[in-house]
C-alpha cells in the first residue's frame, strides 16, 4: 500500500506516542493538517508561532520530567510551524529551548515550499535549515519522501539522546504530497551517557579528598538528569563534606533544596560569587558556562583551583575553565560512584570539620546580608510577601517562573522538589507564559495531576498575552500570578549596576509602562479569568482560589520595586 507523506508523519507521530502537535498553520502545512482530522493526534492551536514554540517547549520539559517515573513516556514536543516567517516568528523559543542546561526535546518541523520551486524565490520562502542550524542539534530539509520515515526516526532520537534539545525538519509541500511505500520505523532505545570512567572517578575522588574546602557547583544537566540526579548531587556533599551552590542562571531544581550543605544559586554579584568560590577545589556537576550575561569582571574561579568537571555534554567539559579531572557521563550515575569513593576516602573527623566551616560561611553571609528591604512603606507587596503568599496557597504546585526580577524571592522562599519549578534560562522574553500552558497541558490525563503556577513577570506577560486564548480554547487549568511593576526594573538594575551613579540621575527612557496595561481586561479578552490584587493580604487567598477554579486565570499582583 502506497501512503502520502503526510499521513507517513503523522502515523510517525502515533506511533511515537505524540498525543498533540502544536503550530499555528499556513498553506505549506495543509498536507499535515488534513490529515489530522482522523488522528490520536490533537492539534493545539496557538495564535504565534513563537507561542506555539513555548508550549511545546514546556509540555516537553514537563513530559520529560514524567518519564522518570515512566520510561514508556515519549516525552518529545512536536510543533509545526508556516515557512520562512513563521520559523523566524518561532526561533525566540527556539533559542531558549536551545540552552544545553534546560534544552527541551523538541521536534520543530515547518511546512515549506516545493522542491523545484525554490530557486524562483517565492513569497515567504528563505532558507529555514540555514535560519535555525545555530538554535538546534540537528537542522535539515526532507528532500524525498522515501527519506521522511528515516528522518524523522533520527530527529526523535537525536531530540531526546541527552543533553536533550530541539532539532528542525524542513518538510516541503511536494514531499509532504507525494506517496511513497515507505513505513514508519521504531523509534528504538534512547541511549544515556554511561557511569564515566572508572580512573577519572578515582581521581577526582583522591583530589576532593584532600582538599581544605571543597565547593560542589551542580547545575542543570543535573536537573535535567531526573530526581536520582538531584538525590546523587545531596549523596556527594554529604560523602565529602563541600559545600553545595547552584551555578549561575541555573533554572531547575538541581540539588536538595532542604539539604544542610546547599546555599542556593550563586549570586549575580560577581564579587560574592568570586569569594564564594576562592577556595581549593571545586567541583562543576552538570554545569553550562557558569558565567553572567555580560563580560566577567573578575575571576569567578580562581585560576589555581583544582576543578573537577561532571556532564554528560562533552563541549561542557573544561569550556570556560580548566578541568583537572574531566567525567564524561550521566550526572547522576557519575556523582553516585563518585560519592561511593568519597564515603571510603574522608575520614569521619574530617566529614565533621568540613560541615563545620561550612556553617561558618553560612553565619559570615548571614552577617553580611542586607538589612532591610527598601520599599517598607509602600502599599503594594514585595516580591517576599508574593512568592511567600504563592507557597502558602499552593505548596505542591509546579511552578514555571518567568520573572527576572521576581523569581529570586521565589527561589528564597520555597524548598522546591525535583521537577517542580522551572524557568527561561535564555532569558528571552515570552517563553514562560507559553511554556507554563504547555506544562499544565502535559498535566491533562495524568493519574494526579499537577496544579501549575505561573510567575510571569509584566514585560513578560504583555510579550504574547495571547497565549491565553489556547489556554482558555482547550479549557487548560493553569494560574498566572503576574507581578506589576509596570516597568522593565531589570533594565534600570542593569542601568545602575553597568553605569553606576543613583536612580534619580536617569530617565529610563522605554522602561515604564505608563500607561499601564489593564492586564485583568486583556485577559477576559482572551477567555480567562482575570483580576487585580492591590492588597498584599489578599494574595493568598486570591492565589488559593484561582487554583482551586477549572480554566486559565490570570492574577495581576501589584507590586513595588
Amino acid at each position: 500500500m502506497t501512503t502520502t507523506g503526510a499521513d507517513l508523519f503523522t502515523a510517525t507521530l502515533e506511533r511515537y506516542g505524540v498525543p498533540y502537535l502544536f503550530g499555528n498553520p499556513g498553506t505549506t502545512e495543509l498536507p499535515v493538517m488534513n490529515t489530522l482530522g482522523d488522528s490520536t493526534v490533537e492539534y493545539v492551536l496557538a495564535l504565534h508561532e513563537d507561542i506555539a514554540v513555548g508550549m511545546a517547549a514546556g509540555y516537553a520539559k514537563t513530559r520529560a520530567q514524567h518519564a522518570h517515573d515512566d520510561p514508556g513516556i515519549n516525552p518529545a514536543g512536536v510543533v509545526n510551524l508556516h515557512i520562512a516567517p513563521g520559523v523566524a516568528h518561532g526561533l525566540g523559543n527556539v533559542f531558549d529551548s536551545s540552552l544545553v542546561g534546560t534544552g527541551a526535546p523538541l521536534v520543530v518541523t515547518a511546512g515549506a515550499h516545493p522542491t523545484d520551486h525554490g530557486y524562483h524565490e517565492p513569497n515567504l520562502g528563505g532558507d529555514l535549515v540555514a535560519m535555525t542550524d545555530q538554535f538546534t542539534k540537528w537542522s535539515d530539509e526532507v528532500k524525498h519522501v522515501d527519506a521522511l520515515p528515516t528522518m524523522l526516526r533520527r530527529a526523535f532520537r537525536v531530540a531526546l539522546t541527552p543533553p536533550t534539545g530541539p532539532v528542525f525538519l524542513a518538510l516541503p509541500f511536494d514531499v509532504m504530497t507525494a506517496e511513497t511505500d515507505a513505513a514508519t520505523e521504531r523509534l528504538g532505545e534512547i541511549p544515556n551517557a554511561g557511569e564515566g570512567d572508572s580512573a577519572a572517578i578515582d581521581r577526582a575522588a583522591d583530589r576532593i579528598a584532600s582538599a581544605e574546602e571543597p565547593v560542589l557547583v551542580a547545575g542543570d544537566l543535573v536537573g535535567r538528569a531526573g530526581p536520582g540526579a538531584v538525590a546523587a548531587a545531596g549523596r556527594l556533599a554529604d560523602a565529602g563534606g563541600l559545600r553545595a551552590h547552584g551555578e549561575l542562571k541555573a533554572s531547575e531544581v538541581d540539588f536538595p533544596a532542604d539539604h544542610a550543605s546547599w546555599f542556593g544559586r550563586l549570586p549575580r554579584d560577581q564579587s560574592l560569587t568570586a569569594d564564594l568560590l576562592d577556595t581549593d577545589v571545586v567541583v562543576l556537576a552538570g554545569v553550562v558556562s557558569n558565567t553572567t550575561t555580560n563580560p566577567p569582571e573578575l575571576e569567578l574561579v580562581p585560576p589555581e583551583a583544582t576543578t573537577v568537571h561532571v556532564s554528560n555534554h562533552a563541549w561542557e567539559l573544561g569550556k570556560n575553565y580548566a578541568a583537572d579531572v574531566a567525567l564524561l557521563g550521566d550526572p547522576g550515575a557519575v556523582m553516585d560512584r563518585l560519592a561511593g569513593r568519597l564515603e571510603e576516602r574522608v575520614p569521619d573527623e574530617e566529614r565533621e570539620a568540613r560541615r563545620e566551616r561550612i556553617a561558618r560561611t553560612r553565619r559570615r553571609l548571614r552577617r553580611r546580608g542586607d538589612a532591610g528591604e527598601d520599599g517598607a512603606s509602600d502599599p503594594r507587596a514585595s516580591d517576599a510577601e508574593l512568592a511567600a503568599a504563592m507557597r502558602a496557597a499552593a505548596p505542591d504546585a509546579r511552578v514555571v517562573a518567568e520573572a527576572p526580577t521576581s523569581a529570586g524571592a521565589l527561589r528564597e522562599a520555597w524548598a522546591f522538589e525535583p521537577g517542580q519549578y522551572f524557568a527561561n534560562r535564555g532569558g528571552g522574553l515570552g517563553y514562560g507564559l507559553p511554556a507554563a500552558i504547555g506544562s499544565a497541558i502535559a498535566e491533562r490525563g495524568r493519574p494526579n495531576p499537577r496544579d501549575v503556577l505561573a510567575l510571569i513577570g509584566d514585560g513578560s506577560y504583555l510579550y504574547y498575552p495571547q497565549s491565553l486564548y489556547t489556554a482558555a480554547r482547550y479549557d487548560v487549568d493553569l494560574t498566572v500570578v503576574v507581578p506589576d511593576n509596570r516597568n522593565y526594573r531589570i533594565l534600570k538594575d542593569n542601568t545602575l549596576r553597568l553605569f553606576g551613579g543613583e536612580e534619580a540621575a536617569y530617565d529610563f527612557v522605554g522602561m515604564d509602562f505608563d500607561p499601564p496595561v489593564d492586564l485583568p481586561a486583556n485577559a477576559v479578552s482572551h477567555g480567562a479569568n482575570g483580576r487585580l490584587v492591590e492588597d498584599p493580604a489578599a494574595i493568598e487567598d486570591a492565589v488559593a482560589a484561582a487554583v482551586a477554579e477549572p480554566g486559565p486565570t490570570v492574577l495581576d499582583v501589584l507590586t513595588h520595586d
